[in-house]
């Protein structure tokens, strides 16, 4: 299955309207530059409320299989992001089962190769839906 239709499925399901319920304006697979080196950097949402904009990256992966390898790439592109534009912070989102490294993830593994926890946080589906149904994000 095409990595569009099973994010798009989810985006629309649960993320989008977690962030209504959050008092979050959004706006759906936006073009926000480049990709370093590798064309156009296009995030799955951008939330916005009381000015402050925030970066929203759904990855999902169903079965065990190359996703995992994706995710450092995606931290950097999304500091990158932040950087160059007037994004708050960024989140990156996993859902699915078939993630080995999740834990790893979302427990900050990555913040001892890269200082991302203030600028990229890393959340499981229900993690991100709880905080942005609350407001919290």
């Amino acid at each position: 299955m095409p990595g569009n239709t099973r994010t798009g499925g989810v985006l629309e399901a649960m993320i989008l309207p977690a962030l209504d319920r959050g008092g979050y304006q959004h706006r759906a697979q936006v073009v926000i530059g480049d990709r370093m080196g590798c064309g156009r950097h296009v995030v799955d949402v951008i939330a916005e409320r009381d000015g402050c904009q925030l970066l929203v990256s759904v990855k999902w992966q169903q079965v065990s299989g190359t996703a995992e390898q994706k995710v450092p790439f995606e931290v950097i592109c999304l500091m990158d992001a932040i950087e160059r534009g007037p994004y708050a912070k960024a989140y990156l989102v996993l859902g699915g089962e078939g993630w080995k490294l999740r834990k790893f993830y979302v427990d900050g593994g990555l913040n001892r190769f890269l200082a991302v926890a203030d600028r990229v946080e890393i959340l499981t589906l229900e993690g991100f839906v709880a905080k942005a149904n609350s407001g919290r994000l």
